[in-house]
């Protein structure tokens, strides 16, 4: 004969009490302000994003916009294109993400595998100070050491320099969260197997969290790609290009869209719309990366 048990018998699953009307009330105005804040918020961003595709998409559509540059363009005379606009932004944010990115990623994995004592604080404390600084502050930095004290030319190297500043907090607060994230059993499995702890953080933990990181780099990189402050004082513009990063002046777009803003004349309005679509369009380009990316190295691992 067998028995059953009070653990064999089914659990009724627990009842919730009735929600008052009060609550509900309340919780359907939250819902409303909550919606018409996003709403209120999203306005301005579509009408900017709206305004400038009308007024640059008939500019961009040419193959003269992409693969020109603005060399033997009269101010006054439509025509050429941003190629060297381009090939300055890409070069210079390139030079700012290989010196930032080392720096940061190895701040970061000292901060979250060996950060104690002082040092760590130290450097806590100067990350957050430069995740405050305004970009016309590191790109005056950058003229006081690099040009008036070392004596150097304008260059797109220096604008790159401003760029490390403005990109390494976000690339070493990002990379930090990412580590932190990387369960503790990891490690501790990766220890118990006799494997050294540098061996553990380059094998087991970065690969770990290698999406978020690369996720957050690329986003770092869009980030100071439309920095303005840094090209107006480091180097002069160019209507064409310059291969030579450390001297003589290179155009960015962002440089670009303020020596037209200079300009009365229709084509130069026309091009100032044209940059500022094709900057949001190599930004937007990024974003959409990060977020692949993400996605892809997360399905594989």
């Amino acid at each position: 004969m067998t028995t059953t048990s009070t653990l064999d018998k089914p659990v009724k699953a627990p009842t919730f009490r009735h929600v008052s009307n009060g609550r509900r009330i309340k919780n359907n105005i939250a819902t409303g302000l909550v919606t018409l804040c996003f709403v209120i918020a999203l306005i301005p961003l579509v009408w900017v994003l709206g305004l400038v595709l009308v007024k640059g998409i008939g500019s961009i559509v040419t193959a003269d916009w992409w693969f020109n540059s603005q060399k033997g363009i009269l101010p006054d005379q439509s025509g050429g294109g941003v190629y060297h606009a381009i090939y300055g932004t890409i070069v210079q944010a390139l030079i700012a993400t290989v010196i930032a990115v080392p720096l940061g990623v190895m701040a970061a994995v000292y901060l979250v595998e060996y950060g104690r004592g002082k040092l760590a604080k130290v450097t806590t404390f100067m990350v957050d100070i430069l995740a405050g600084v305004p970009s016309i502050v590191a790109a005056l930095f950058i003229f006081a050491l690099w040009i008036a004290t070392l004596g150097m030319p304008q260059s797109s190297f220096a604008v790159s320099l401003a760029l490390v500043l403005l990109m390494l907090p976000v690339v070493v607060r990002n990379t930090e969260e990412m580590l932190k994230l990387v369960p503790d059993e990891l490690r501790e499995a990766s220890y118990a197997l006799g494997v050294p702890k540098w061996k553990t953080i380059l094998r087991i933990v970065i690969p770990t969290a290698a999406p978020g990181m690369i996720s957050g780099i690329l986003l770092a990189l869009a980030r100071v790609m439309g920095e303005t402050a840094p090209v107006l004082v480091l180097v002069g513009y160019s209507k064409s290009i310059n291969q030579n990063i450390f001297d003589g002046n290179m155009a960015s777009l962002p440089l670009l869209i303020y020596q037209e803003l200079a300009n009365p004349e229709p084509a130069g309005r026309a091009r100032v719309w044209g940059a500022a679509l094709t900057l949001i369009l190599l930004i937007a380009l990024l974003y959409l990366a990060a977020a692949a990316v993400n996605k892809l190295l997360t399905r594989n691992r």
